[in-house]
């Protein structure tokens, strides 16, 4: 018997688009020029002069905060490429990265139901969470769960 590994097929895909735009010279950015970060992770990034504006293109996909002149705060918000620009007060360029943000290596188990979709953490005892790409109906009622949770908490009853 033969061992096999399996490809999710959106993994796939992303690979053949990669290789295509490679292929059709597209040039590759540099591992150095990109900065990954995690779903739901927060990363510092210290720039080298001080910066007066910051710019994420999707902040859908990323979020910067600022928390001095010379640190900014990234956090991923959702899967995809972003890219992030840092402008000095005169207005040029002190960086023009790109960001990542992809999945975190969280222990965390996918169990695929039919066409839906529910993820547990699994850090060591497996709990129901929510992920991006989770069955509308499970997202929504256990998002509904932790947000009453924590108006409970928080007082605001």
């Amino acid at each position: 018997m033969t061992a096999r590994r399996l490809v999710s097929p959106g993994i796939a895909c992303l690979a053949l688009a990669l290789a295509a735009l490679t292929a059709a010279g597209a040039p590759a950015a540099a591992q150095e020029d990109v900065i990954n970060v995690a779903l739901d992770r927060a990363l510092v990034v210290r720039i080298d002069r001080p910066a007066d504006t910051v710019i994420v293109g999707n902040p859908m996909i990323a979020d910067a905060t600022v928390r001095d002149n010379r640190t900014l705060i990234l956090t991923g918000r959702s899967f995809g490429t972003t890219n992030l620009i840092v402008l000095d007060k005169e207005g040029e360029p002190i960086a023009n990265r790109l960001v990542t943000v992809s999945a975190a290596d969280d222990n965390l188990v996918t169990v695929y139901s039919r066409p839906g979709r529910q993820t547990y953490s699994c850090t060591p005892v497996c709990e129901p969470t929510i992920s991006i790409g989770d069955d509308p109906g499970t997202f929504s009622g256990r998002k509904d769960q932790i947000s009453g949770r924590n108006e409970l908490s928080s007082g605001d009853r």
